[in-house]
């Protein structure tokens, strides 16, 4: 049985990203996962990395929490809007405090390179956005996919990662946002 986690990264419960979860939530109930789920907004904790990598700041009991379900998970499904082309603070500050040295990569002795700690997971990224996915790309480069994707789940040795858009959300028909959350939960389904 397939151990999947579904992190929502929106602050806004009453947000679309909300619906997105629940539709690959219930999509992946379907295929026989095992399932758990975080939700960032709930979670009590310091988002700022106050003193870097330089002094440990303890982990509140949220974040432990929070680590022991991403240690559990075989695929992480990670939910968000693009704001500002990038993550929401309250999801930047999640990543900033969990994937530490030590936690979810480890840098070598004298090296350049570091130890990846989260192979043999697989990710996907579910995304909204107020403009078309082939905008996002060709325009602005897709750099809340670089971010999350490339420079901190692969970084730390998740993969494949793969990613999922819906959009435009602004100004969108009730038709088209159920068009969205059924493709949603079909992905939850085939565990994509």
């Amino acid at each position: 049985m397939k151990k999947v986690l579904v992190i929502n990264g929106h602050p806004n419960k009453d947000s679309f990203c909300f619906g997105i979860a629940e539709a690959y939530k219930k999509g992946a109930t379907r295929s026989g996962a095992s399932i758990k789920e975080i939700i960032v907004r709930d979670l009590t904790f310091n988002p700022n990395l106050e003193f870097g990598y330089q002094q440990r700041t303890e982990l509140e009991p949220d974040l432990q929490e929070a680590w022991e379900k991403i240690k559990w998970a075989d695929h992480l499904v990670w939910v968000h809007p693009v704001w500002w082309g990038g993550l929401p603070a309250i999801t930047k500050g999640f990543i900033d405090r969990l994937f530490l040295p030590g936690f979810a990569f480890r840098y070598r002795e004298d090296s350049v390179f570091w130890d990846k700690l989260l192979k043999g997971k697989t990710a996907h990224i579910i995304t909204t956005l107020d403009q078309p996915s082939w905008y996002y790309w060709l325009v602005y480069a897709r750099p809340s996919v670089n971010q999350l994707k490339r420079s901190t789940l692969e970084f730390c040795g998740i993969k494949p990662v793969k990613v999922t858009y819906a959009g435009p959300i602004r100004k969108s028909t009730i038709v088209f946002r159920n068009k969205c959350l059924k493709k949603i939960e079909d992905l939850g389904n085939h565990l994509l």
